[in-house]
């Protein structure tokens, strides 16, 4: 071992000093436009910061500019164009092994000065969508990949940001101020797509891996409350995704072998010359993989087996428009068999309420969507999207038979439940946008969504009714959603702005009609201080199985009592005061308070409550749903944050909460999501090694309140020899706080025209036993606790040319 690190570290310095040789460049380009019509502004002026003589350029007609033979590395751009708020794009990261392409909005002034004042930073605490007030956030592709912890997914990316959480270290459900992470949507390049993760069951919105891919994604925006009024159907939060368009000018390649799997990617142009451009990305398991070369870990046949690919297809020339078409598709599969652990360790497995059982899962998600834009002139353009989507999750169990020490008798599976969930989704939106002037900005759209859906499922019984099974689920139909929304942005002047809409949207399953207004004000006090307030009026549907749940007459007769489930609501207000202490430094202070009501409760289990979906793996699904229960969510967030300068950054963020509903019984509790507290610290630094390398150091570390939980009773689960709650003490009780450190370190380099990193995440480092949920042990005749990921070591290398 110690010669094997001799000569690593040999190497290491040879390819150190190799790189002190020779100075490496690449090309930097981009677009700039206006940030509300879109439109390209030629001849505004780019330069590149610290350098003497000043490097730089301007746009051509097109709004294009072209940088080339820069020194890789950290680099900062400055953006100015006459009429326009400058903008300053600081610490870029530029390897040899791609080529930086940008888009750059600007903001055009209200009251045009004599003089440009450029604040750096000034762009970092501002999001994509102009009409965003507050509670909303920009990342950046390279925060889900700098952030410990995150292992290049979005969404445990966000859950370092202030209002958010995550429920389980083993799926990316994200719960914002204390929702349902049920109340979550998900769109990409303006089209609304199902949950987008792998091993993603029926009416949920997080998986344990993600298929979207960080290396195909822009910067985008992400909402946790009060969001504008062209967003609808959700009620905790939005994630807008935007995926990148390929490299139209040079064909580039990617390989990628980490946490998400074995990866390959190539983009370029369709011809020299011409704009049109593709990119496309592939990814099968890493651990399936390893596992068909003989590698064995020791878990039977428990191999995460999954595979997606990602494509986008951009035609900016064509006569009519600008014309895009992207895809994203996923297949995952698993097998957790009890038995064979049994058989190997002669005792069973009880991880995440699965012992006693062989189960198979499932999953497959696909969508498709063409986007067309066209501009009627410099200030009016519609875009309008199409797209058809599919999902599918298969869920099989087989229950086991114990001897009376508790051992597993072999071969004594004997199938238990079965369920299969199909939806298959038809949408058509589009969105006529102008700006009538420096001043004002109007929108209205229109989208109309057509599923159809299919469930099945039963459960082993003994009711004489059923021949052994019974099915809850056995229906086949059609759901459609018509909706419109309008929003306006007034700017009285540079400082003040009105942002108001409206939404209204019809489901026809419930035939239910609503009216949702938006409103949000923001107020700078002067260039560091910025008030704003926001309040809106948010419904969502139930999770489409639940309208189709069978109910059973006496006479064995069925019907869908659901169906008249009216949708969901909220009431949501929130105060913001955003602090920018200096040019890299910003404090954030958020107050909401969110009032729910009609949400769907259950005369025969009083203490149920839609608004705990997502809690668990599984659920309840009762009928007979009535929409007579209520909610309330109230916090105060606080965040602060250095963005990237001088090679460091750090976020802290603390969000203490109250998270209520009342069921049929009309007892408030807490939700199964009000953990009171959630604090986050996280930071990083970057070590240049050399011209070419770098090495980083991330750390973060996230101490919150208890899960609260439903009680086992122990007596009856014994005596009715399954798990048996006890209901009237719902979520009174919480499991220990939750404590996580997690640390990240990477190694980049550039080559001439190759680029290359090499990363470990170590998750949980302390290996702190934290309680996910408790069961109940037929072997055992005891009560078992479920801990969440213990320490995990994951490795990743990257290759770009």
């Amino acid at each position: 071992m110690k010669t094997l690190t001799t000569i690593a570290l040999i190497l290491f310095s040879i390819v150190l000093n190799a790189q002190k040789t020779e100075t490496y460049t690449q090309t930097v380009r981009g677009t700039v436009f206006d940030k509300t019509s879109a439109m390209p502004l030629p001849g505004a002026t780019v330069i590149l910061l610290n350098t003497n003589p000043v490097i730089g350029t301007t746009t051509d007609a097109d709004g294009e500019f072209t940088l080339e033979n820069i020194p890789v590395g950290r680099i900062s751009l400055q953006i100015t164009f006459i009429g326009y708020e400058p903008a300053i794009l600081k610490n870029l990261l530029l390897t040899s092994g791609s080529e930086l392409v940008l888009n750059v909005a600007l903001e055009e002034q209200v009251i045009v000065t004599d003089d440009i004042v450029v604040k750096a930073g000034q762009r970092k605490n501002e999001t994509i969508n102009k009409l965003a007030t507050n509670s909303a956030r920009s990342f950046s592709v390279e925060e889900t990949e700098r952030y410990a912890g995150s292992l290049g997914d979005p969404s445990r990316m966000a859950a370092n940001f202030a209002g958010v959480s995550m429920v389980n270290d083993s799926r990316n459900d994200i719960v914002i101020r204390g929702n349902s992470p049920a109340g979550l949507l998900w769109r990409l390049d303006g089209v609304e797509i199902p949950n987008p993760n792998h091993f993603g069951a029926a009416g949920t919105t997080g998986g344990p891996v993600s298929i979207l891919n960080n290396n195909l994604l822009t910067n985008s925006d992400f909402f946790t409350s009060a969001f504008p009024a062209q967003y609808g159907n959700a009620m905790s939060g939005v994630f807008d995704l935007k995926m990148r368009n390929g490299n139209n000018k040079k064909r580039e390649y990617l390989g990628q072998i980490g946490f998400n799997g074995f990866e390959l990617g190539m983009e370029g142009p369709f011809k020299k010359g011409k704009k049109a451009s593709y990119l496309a990305n592939y990814r099968y398991s890493t651990l399936d993989i390893m596992n068909k070369l003989g590698l064995d870990f020791g878990v039977g046949q428990a191999i995460p087996q999954y595979q997606d690919l990602t494509f986008k297809i951009n035609l900016p020339g064509i006569k009519f428009g600008k014309l895009s078409m992207f895809g994203m598709g996923g297949l995952s599969y698993i097998e957790l068999h009890d038995s064979e652990v049994a058989a190997a360790n002669g005792k069973s497995d009880n991880n995440y309420n699965l012992g006693g059982v062989d189960l198979d899962f499932g999953s497959d998600m696909g969508v498709i969507g063409l986007s067309h834009l066209y501009f009627f002139n410099e200030k009016t353009r519609l875009s309008t999207h199409l797209a058809i989507q599919a999902s599918r999750s298969k869920t099989y169990i087989d229950s086991l038979k114990f001897e009376n020490d508790g051992s597993v008798i072999p071969n004594s599976n004997y199938p238990y439940y079965g369920s299969e969930s199909k939806e298959i989704k038809y949408s058509v939106s589009t969105h006529l946008k102008t700006k009538f002037d420096a001043q004002n900005y109007g929108e209205i759209g229109f989208y109309y969504d057509l599923y159809h859906v299919t469930y099945l499922d039963s459960v082993k019984t003994n009711d004489p009714l059923f021949n052994g099974f019974k099915p809850n689920l056995n229906t086949s139909g059609n759901i459609s959603v018509a909706r419109v929304y309008a929003q306006w942005q007034h700017k009285f002047n540079n400082k003040l702005r009105l942002n108001t809409g409206v939404y209204s949207q019809y489901v026809d399953i419930s035939k239910e009609q609503t009216f949702e207004p938006r409103l949000g004000i923001k107020y700078i006090l002067s260039g560091k201080h910025t008030l704003s307030a926001g309040y809106g009026f948010h419904t969502q549907m139930q999770p489409r199985l639940y309208y189709f749940i069978t109910s059973y007459l006496d006479d064995g007769s069925t019907v869908e009592t659901n169906k008249n489930m009216k949708l969901s609501k909220s009431h949501q207000y929130v105060l913001a005061y955003d602090y920018l202490i200096s040019n890299n430094f910003r404090f954030k202070a958020e107050l909401y308070y969110q009032y729910l009501f009609d949400i769907p409760v259950s005369q025969s289990i009083p203490q149920f409550s839609i608004l705990n979906t997502g809690d668990s793996f599984g659920g309840l699904f009762p009928d007979s749903l009535v929409n007579k229960g209520n909610g309330k969510n109230y916090g105060l967030e606080l965040t602060l944050e250095k963005f990237l300068s001088n090679n460091f950054y750090f976020l802290s963020t603390l969000s203490i909460y109250q998270s209520f509903y009342t069921g049929y019984d009309k007892v408030e509790r807490n939700t199964a999501f009000n953990n009171n507290y959630v604090y986050n610290i996280l930071g990083g630094y970057e070590f240049n090694i050399s011209k070419h390398a770098s090495l980083s150091l991330d750390i973060k570390s996230t101490y919150a309140g208890g899960k609260p939980y439903v009680p086992i009773d122990l007596d009856a689960s014994i005596e009715s020899n399954q798990t048996e709650y006890i209901w009237d003490k719902a979520y009174d009780q919480k499991f220990d706080d939750y404590f996580r450190l997690d640390l990240r370190i990477s190694f980049k380099l550039n080559s001439k025209k190759i680029s290359q990193e090499w990363a470990m995440d170590l998750q949980n480092l302390t290996n702190h036993k934290n309680i996910y949920s408790q069961n109940y042990n037929a072997r055992t005749k005891s009560i078992a606790y479920d801990y969440q990921t213990g320490f995990f070591p994951m490795m990743l290398y990257r290759i770009k040319f």
